[in-house]
């Protein structure tokens, strides 16, 4: 047991400790907030400027606080932060928060705001010292206007041009991270994987043997594709972003491509499982002219021209080829 981490209650800190806690939170925050404005200074300069004003704001609560502590109990703060405490709140890891998408930062900024107003409202409470109950209850209520004052700093650096500049960096990096990796991959598991799925069907008219190739080509195209994407393009240059985000949308939906054509030969019944699979397919084809049309802006008539006149040709070679 004595190598289990001991954490205090909450209810168990004393005034100084509380202290202690709130200057350590404030002194996170203010480096959470800073994070996020490196993380955005690339791609989103504004949305980080806002973001520096708000760490701004943490570094003026964290003086008041500090000031305080003084005043009752000299310069040596105790070392207690939110970690030391059972059921505080958490904040996440800086290179976890360096991974996130602007509107995920800002809800994150949220969250983080409404956390420290309940901590503020809590440890006012039960802090005994009026002066310092005040400090803490003015507190929590700055914490509950920063959405008002943050609202303030996106008007002050973050025009409505602006912000429409960051939104479509922001849905262009999606595309580029997410979208088009996937996409790519879709359509490399659907159609790829006709052949040698649809050649097995009609040579051994076996469902179970056709379901196990399926399933073969499908993991395989997938580990592939995967380790291709991410091998190939580090992000740095090309601006496409993190290549594991890139490799796991890539070889995830190469794999579901495949596997939605090969999961209907689970059915006993060869024919059943054959116009389940082809239907199967049908659906597939249009989803990705769908997703073609909705995210790259590619005429929903051509796209659908492309993928369905490439799957039927790929399909036709693997029946046949089958069937000979």
């Amino acid at each position: 047991m004595r190598f289990l981490p001991q954490r205090r209650r909450f209810r168990d800190l004393s005034d100084r400790e509380i202290l202690a806690l709130a200057i350590s939170s404030e002194e996170d925050d203010a480096r959470i907030y800073r994070t996020f404005a490196e993380t955005l200074r690339p791609d989103f300069p504004d949305s980080a400027r806002v973001f520096e004003g708000m760490a701004e704001e943490e570094d003026t609560h964290r003086r008041a606080l500090i000031d305080r502590h003084r005043e009752l109990y000299g310069d040596t703060i105790p070392l207690i932060r939110r970690e030391h405490v059972a059921g505080f709140y958490n904040r996440r890891p800086g290179w976890l928060t360096q991974n996130l998408g602007i509107e995920r930062i800002r809800t994150e900024a949220a969250i983080m705001e409404a956390d420290a107003e309940r901590f503020y409202r809590e440890a006012a409470g039960r802090t005994q010292d009026a002066a310092t109950r005040k400090l803490l209850g003015d507190l929590a209520a700055a914490e509950a206007k920063h959405e008002e004052r943050a609202a303030d700093l996106e008007a002050e650096h973050l025009g409505d041009a602006a912000r429409a500049d960051e939104d479509r960096t922001a849905h262009r990096q999606f595309v580029l991270t997410w979208v088009q990796p996937g996409l790519a991959g879709l359509m490399d598991g659907s159609v790829s994987t006709l052949a040698p799925i649809f050649a097995t069907a009609f040579a051994t008219q076996d469902t179970w043997t056709t379901f196990l190739v399926g399933l073969a080509a499908s993991v395989g195209a997938g580990i592939s594709m995967g380790f291709t994407e991410a091998a190939s393009d580090d992000g740095e240059l090309s601006g496409r972003g993190s290549p594991l985000k890139r490799g796991i949308s890539s070889g995830v939906m190469t794999t579901v491509g495949g596997l939605g054509h090969a999961l209907p030969y689970l059915i006993p019944h060869f024919w059943t499982a054959t116009i389940t699979a082809i239907i199967v397919v049908f659906i597939e084809l249009w989803a990705i002219a769908w997703i073609q049309n909705r995210f790259m802006e590619t005429p929903f008539l051509r796209a659908a021209f492309q993928v369905v006149l490439g799957g039927a040709l790929v399909f036709a070679a693997g029946a046949l080829i089958g069937s000979g």
